[in-house]
C-alpha cells in the first residue's frame, strides 16, 4: 500500500477515547521507565551494604538496566510491528512491573542484576511506544501539546528521581524504590487495555508477518551491549589504559558499522536505517542526542559541584535543581502551544541558542564561593533553552516520515536521546576528571618553596593554627595540607568551567545546524511527503 493511502487512511482513523486520557495514560507509563533510570543513583551504597557486594559491584544495577534498555529502544519500531504496538506496550508494561517486584524481593546482587535487565527490556520499549501512540492519537497540528506531555516525563523524571530515590532509601528501604512502580504499573496497564488501539495500519503491518533477522539482532546486542558498558566503566577504567575496554571499543565499532550496513540491504530491518537518508529525520536525531548529552550533562554537574566541592547535602543540591524542574513544568505546555503558531526550526534555533548562553553563562558563575540562590538561578537559566528543543525536535523527526513508520521514528529518537545521556554522563566525568589534573599541575607550580606569596599565606596560616595550641611544626604541615586541599578544589571548580565550555560550544553548532531543517507548516502539524 502506497504512504498516500496510508496518509488519507492515518487521516479517518480516530480513537474511541478522549485523546488526553490517552496521553496522560502512556505519558504515565514512560513516566515510570525514565524515572528508574536515575532513581536508583543514590541508593547504590545501600545496596551493596546490605546485599554484600562493593560500590564497584553495585554500579552494574545501573549499567545492567541501561545496557538491556539500550538494546530494546532501537528495534521497539519492528517489534511493535511483529506484535502489535498495543500488545507489545502491555507486554512491556506487565515485564517491567513484574521484573521490579523481582528487584525488590531480589535476595542478592546476582538475582538483583538479572532482575533489573528484565526490568530494563521491558522499559525499553515503553518511551519510543507512548510517544508512536501520541503521535497516531493527535492529528498533526495538536502533536505539538501531546508531545509537550510526554516532554515532561522525559525531561521532569530525570531531575526528580534522584531526590525522590534519595529520600525514600533515606526513610524507608532501597527495595521500595522499586516496590513503588507496582500500583501505578498495574493500574497503568488496565488502562492501556481499556483505552488505547491500534491505528488500522499497525494491524496491516502486523498481518503482513515480519521475517526474524537474527543477524541484525545478534550485531545490535553486541553492539549496543559494548558501546553502553564503556561508557558507563570507561572513565573507571582509564578507558585505552584497559585492555577490558579497548576490547569493547573494537567490538562496539565492528559491530555498530556493520549492523549499519546490514540493514541497509535488509527488505524487513529490524532498524530502518534508510530512515537516515532523510536530511530532518538525520538531523533531528543528531540533536536528540546532543540534547541528551546536555541535560544530562547539566543533571551530573550541578549536583556533583555542589556536593563535592561546596559540601551540600544532596537534599539540598536535590533543591537547587528542583526549581528548574517547575519551570520546565509551565514552559512545555507553553510550548506546545507555541508549534502551533511558529515553525519548529526556528523555536529549536532559540532553544539552541538560549542553551549555549546558559553554559557560557555558567562559566562564569561558578566558583567556590557560589551562594545557594545563585546556584538555583543558574540551574534555572540552563534549563529554559531546554523547553524550547524537546517538543520542536521530536516534531521535525515526524517531517517527511510516513505514518506506518511513527513506531520506528519513536523507537531510534528514544535512543539517541538515551544514547545521548549515557555519553553525556561519561563526557562529563572523564572531562572533569583529566581537566582537574591539568589545572592541579598547573596551580602547584604557584605553590614552591622559592615564592614568597606561598611562603608568606603559609607562615601566616601556620602561625593562626599554632595560636590555638598547637606545635609550630604541626601547624606547618597543617598549614600545608589545607593549602593543598584549597589548590585541589579550586582545580576542581576549573575543571568544571571548562566542561561548560564545552557544552556551550555544542549548543552553538547545533544552533547553526537548526536553520538547514525543513520548513513545517505550523497550523497543520508536520508535513508528510507521499512516496
Amino acid at each position: 500500500m502506497s504512504s498516500a493511502a496510508l496518509t488519507i487512511d492515518q487521516d479517518v482513523w480516530r480513537p474511541k477515547f478522549n485523546p488526553w486520557l490517552i496521553a496522560v495514560v502512556v505519558a504515565l507509563a514512560a513516566f515510570m521507565e525514565v524515572l528508574d533510570t536515575s532513581i536508583a543513583n543514590v541508593a547504590l551504597p545501600y545496596m551493596a551494604g546490605n546485599l554484600g557486594a562493593s560500590n564497584d559491584q553495585s554500579t552494574w544495577v545501573l549499567t545492567s538496566y541501561l545496557v538491556s534498555n539500550a538494546i530494546i529502544l532501537p528495534i521497539s519500531g519492528w517489534l511493535a510491528g511483529a506484535l502489535g504496538r498495543k500488545r507489545f506496550f502491555m507486554a512491556c508494561l506487565g515485564v517491567f512491573t513484574v521484573s521490579s517486584l523481582l528487584c525488590g524481593l531480589a535476595p542478592s546482587l546476582g538475582l538483583l542484576l538479572l532482575f533489573r535487565v528484565l526490568q530494563g527490556a521491558g522499559g525499553g520499549g515503553l518511551q519510543p511506544m507512548a510517544q508512536a501512540i501520541l503521535a497516531d492519537t493527535f492529528p498533526p497540528q495538536q502533536r505539538g501539546l501531546a508531545f509537550a506531555l510526554y516532554g515532561i516525563t522525559a525531561i521532569m523524571a530525570p531531575t526528580i528521581g534522584p531526590t525522590l530515590g534519595g529520600w525514600i532509601t533515606f526513610n524507608y528501604s532501597w527495595r521500595w524504590i522499586f516496590f513503588i512502580n507496582l500500583p501505578v504499573g498495574l493500574i497503568t496497564w488496565f488502562l492501556v487495555r481499556r483505552v488505547v488501539e491500534d491505528p488500522p495500519y499497525v494491524a496491516r503491518l502486523k498481518s503482513a508477518g515480519v521475517k526474524l533477522d537474527y543477524i541484525g539482532i545478534a550485531l545490535l546486542t553486541l553492539g549496543v551491549g559494548a558501546l553502553q558498558v564503556l561508557l558507563d566503566k570507561g572513565q573507571e577504567d582509564d578507558w585505552f589504559g584497559s585492555r577490558f575496554i579497548t576490547t569493547l571499543i573494537i567490538m562496539a565499532t565492528v559491530c555498530l558499522i556493520s549492523l549499519v550496513i546490514w540493514e541497509w540491504f535488509q527488505k524487513a530491518p529490524i532498524i530502518d536505517v534508510r530512515m537516515f537518508k532523510s536530511f530532518n529525520f538525520a538531523s533531528s536525531s543528531l540533536m536528540m542526542f546532543v540534547l541528551g548529552i546536555l541535560l544530562f550533562s547539566s543533571l551530573v554537574l550541578m549536583p556533583q559541584f555542589l556536593q563535592t566541592l561546596l559540601g551540600y547535602t544532596s537534599q539540598l543540591a536535590g533543591l537547587a535543581l528542583s526549581a528548574g524542574g517547575l519551570v520546565l513544568l509551565f514552559e512545555m505546555p507553553i510550548m506546545g502551544k507555541l508549534t502551533t503558531k511558529f515553525q519548529a526550526r526556528y523555536l529549536i534555533a532559540f532553544g539552541w541558542l538560549a542553551l549555549s548562553v546558559a553554559m557560557f553563562y555558567s562559566t562564569k558563575r561558578i566558583d567556590l564561593q557560589i551562594s545557594f540562590s545563585a546556584a538555583t538561578l543558574l540551574r534555572i537559566a540552563q534549563v529554559i533553552g531546554l523547553g524550547f528543543l524537546f517538543v520542536p525536535i521530536t516534531l521535525v523527526a515526524y517531517i517527511g516520515i510516513s505514518p506506518e513508520k511513527n513506531n520506528a521514528v519513536a523507537g531510534i529518537v528514544n535512543f539517541m536521546r538515551n544514547m545521548g545521556s549515557s555519553v553525556g554522563t561519561s563526557l562529563v566525568t572523564t572531562l572533569i576528571a583529566r581537566r582537574s589534573q591539568f589545572h592541579q599541575a598547573r596551580l602547584v607550580e604557584y605553590a614552591r618553596p622559592d615564592n614568597p606569596n606561598f611562603q608568606n599565606a603559609a607562615n601566616g596560616l601556620a602561625q593562626r593554627i599554632a595560636n590555638s595550641g598547637v606545635s609550630p611544626h604541626d601547624a606547618h604541615v597543617v598549614a600545608i595540607a589545607r593549602i593543598y586541599q584549597n589548590l585541589q578544589a579550586q582545580a576542581a571548580s576549573l575543571a568544571y568551567v571548562d566542561v561548560f565550555m564545552v557544552l556551550a560550544v555544542g549548543a552553538a553548532i547545533m544552533f547553526c545546524l537548526s536553520f538547514a531543517l525543513k520548513k513545517n507548516d505550523p497550523g497543520g502539524g508536520a508535513v508528510v511527503e507521499v512516496g
